[in-house]
């Protein structure tokens, strides 16, 4: 199963296209593009079954501004536009799962996200010059190039494809 994990936003959003095995796409998207491109996901992110994730916007006593209607707007917006299984996940069932922590931060979080696919090296650029003589060729990191809010959306992909593999549904 290959998961689009969607961090939302008022105006952008960031997805993480996961297979359970790697990134096989990562960016920072306005809003209307990213619905009419769930319309039809295989044709855009990949051929094979597809599921959805979006941060589920939750109220934790605070007022809220028009950024954050904004934000529930293109969420909402995001599952209407896929036609496959869509399911949602808190900002505290990330943390929890990830960080088993309920005061984790998103440095907590990117931090858990690094560790879990093999430390810094995650993180490192490829060798952009000729490899020296004798010595093999650096890959980039698994990680290489995320940034910003894409590690929610690959924080994410990986707490529901946990949660699937052990059996639990969050959806």
């Amino acid at each position: 199963m290959t998961i689009i994990g969607i961090d939302p936003g008022p105006v952008e959003s960031a997805y993480v296209v996961w297979d359970g095995v790697e990134i096989l796409s990562h960016e920072k998207f306005p809003n209307d593009c990213l619905a009419a491109r769930l319309e039809h996901p295989q044709t855009w992110f990949f051929n094979g079954p597809v599921c959805l994730v979006v941060e589920k916007l939750a109220c934790y006593g605070m007022a809220v501004g028009a950024e954050v209607l904004e934000t529930a707007w293109s969420s909402g917006r995001f599952h209407e536009a896929f036609a496959g299984q869509a399911n949602r996940l808190t900002r505290l069932e990330v943390k929890m799962h990830l960080c088993h922590d309920s005061r984790a931060k998103d440095t907590n979080v990117r931090q858990a996200l690094i560790d879990r696919f093999g430390g810094p090296a995650a993180i490192r650029a490829g060798q952009k010059s000729k490899p020296r003589k004798g010595l093999p060729e650096t890959p980039a990191g698994a990680l290489y190039g995320i940034s910003g809010d894409e590690w929610t959306a690959l924080a994410l992909c990986i707490t529901f494809w946990d949660s699937q593999r052990e059996g639990k549904s969050d959806g």
